[in-house]
């Protein structure tokens, strides 16, 4: 559902493409406008100053004050055919010598000459409201010791001025009309353009929980979404397989559930069939209770697993000797090991950074597997390492039955056992390995399994990861 102040990726790529042309197609009419303009004034300032120069010239052949009072007849002479030009001469007493009949040139123009002010053409309206572009010059006589006189050339600007207004008029709406264009023609290009996103719109929708193993096609998709694609073929393969890792374990968890509660359901029933001694009654309340307890501990393994899947589980930091956990756990698991004629052994030693009722339950996972599945006679050994300058390992090792490889992988999911020969009926319902390697990555550590030659071997890594002061220790508990 799109909210309706949201605007959509084809509205902002069309603005976008019909904001860009406008401003290109804004900035090319100026140019143009600019430079027809700057055209006129070349070819005004041409005529201008060769009518000033002729001017001028004849200025400088002036040698008596007769000469230039006859000035005025060879100027109108050459003036002949040239109706929009105006021409001004003030003589060097300041009187007018000769003027064309709109000669109406602005003061100041004339002024910057007296004052010597260099010349630069300018534009003005005259008192009929037609506009001029002139030009003013001093300009010496032939009559020595007299100052310079002015003369004042000017054109008609009329027709160049109508034809800018009907230019511009011109250019501006057709850079209107292209504006326009550009943005209908950008609306459906992006529309074209963005065709592979609705593809993909349309192939997502069809996605759900029964076909999640579908993918988006990425044959026809553009580079530039490849990576989208990718990533998104990524993210269902990753749901796919998050949701069948659930699925494996509600069906696990079912199963493991079913027997222990069906035990239960039918000793009570049975129970109750007939009446019963009050001894009968309590051997039957006893099972129930061992019954309940194995249900309690499956119930807090799957939470602690389920808190570790979340990243929920914070553990304490705090020395840990790895070989006097070890070697107390060996001590705890001697009764059974003597039983059964097994050899027990703790050899290194090792201190890390952890959690140490967590590290301990960890070593205790690895040790009671590797007591349980050893044969009469066989032997457990714990071998610490700590050489390597980043992380402490730990190694259990029991004599016994190969372990297939295709099976190694598999020991650390939830409730997966090899077969019946390895099976625990007592404790445990397949948890304590899932349950180690949750313990090790919360440690930013691992766990890896090997067996070969009758040698089956688990190596617990845990990082050092000492604080660097006291008060970080203390911060980190």
């Amino acid at each position: 559902m799109r909210l309706s102040g949201q605007k959509s990726i084809t509205f902002r790529l069309t603005l976008l493409f019909a904001s860009a042309s406008t401003a290109v197609l804004l900035l090319l009419g100026f140019l143009i406008g600019r430079s027809v303009e700057q055209h006129f004034e070349e070819q005004d300032m041409e005529v201008l100053s060769g009518k000033l120069e002729l001017a001028r010239h004849a200025l400088e052949k002036v040698h008596s004050k007769r000469d230039l009072d006859s000035i005025s007849q060879q100027l109108d002479d050459s003036l002949i055919g040239h109706h929009a030009l105006e021409v001004l001469v003030v003589g060097p007493d300041g009187k007018t010598l000769f003027a064309t009949r709109e000669a109406d040139f602005p003061q100041a123009l004339l002024d910057r000459q007296i004052l010597g002010i260099p010349a630069r053409p300018t534009v003005w309206k005259s008192k009929q409201g037609k506009p001029f572009r002139g030009l003013a010059a001093r300009t010496q006589t032939g009559i020595s010791g007299i100052p310079p006189a002015v003369v004042a050339v000017a054109t008609d600007i009329s027709h160049h001025e109508h034809f800018m207004s009907s230019f511009r008029i011109t250019l501006w709406s057709v850079v209107i009309l292209a504006a326009l264009l550009t943005g209908v023609l950008g609306w459906a290009a992006v529309r074209r353009g963005l065709a592979p996103l609705q593809a993909i719109k349309r192939e997502a929708a069809g996605i759900t929980a029964n076909r999640l193993s579908a993918r988006l096609p990425t044959d026809s998709i553009p580079t530039e979404l490849a990576d989208l694609t990718e990533t998104l073929n990524q993210m269902l393969a990753r749901l796919e397989n998050s949701f069948q890792r659930l699925s494996d374990f509600s069906s696990d968890l079912a199963h493991e559930l079913r027997t222990p509660v069906s035990n239960l359901l039918t000793q009570t029933q049975v129970t109750l069939s007939k009446a019963r001694t009050g001894e009968e009654y309590h051997d039957v309340l006893a099972s129930n209770v061992e019954e309940f307890e194995r249900l309690s501990r499956m119930i807090a393994d799957m939470l602690f697993l389920a808190k570790s899947e979340n990243d929920l589980i914070v553990p304490n930091r705090e020395p840990v000797d790895l070989a006097v956990e070890a070697e107390g756990l060996l001590e705890y698991y001697g009764v059974l090991a003597d039983e059964k004629h097994i050899e027990l052994g703790c050899l290194g030693s090792g201190v890390v950074w952890g959690d140490r009722l967590m590290i301990r339950r960890a070593i205790s996972n690895l040790i009671s597997n590797a007591v349980r599945h050893t044969p009469h006679g066989g032997r457990v050994a714990v071998r610490i390492d700590d050489s390597d300058r980043k992380v402490a390992k730990l190694v259990v090792e029991n004599t016994g039955d190969t372990i297939p490889a295709e099976h190694m992988e598999r020991l650390f999911d939830r409730f997966y056992r090899v077969d019946t020969s390895r099976q625990y009926l007592g404790e445990g319902a397949g948890l304590g390995l899932a349950i180690t390697r949750s313990i090790a990555r919360a440690h930013g550590g691992e766990i890896l399994g090997r067996s070969s030659h009758g040698i089956t071997a688990f190596e617990l890594t845990v990082p050092f990861g000492p604080p660097k002061s006291a008060e970080q220790a203390n911060g980190m508990k």
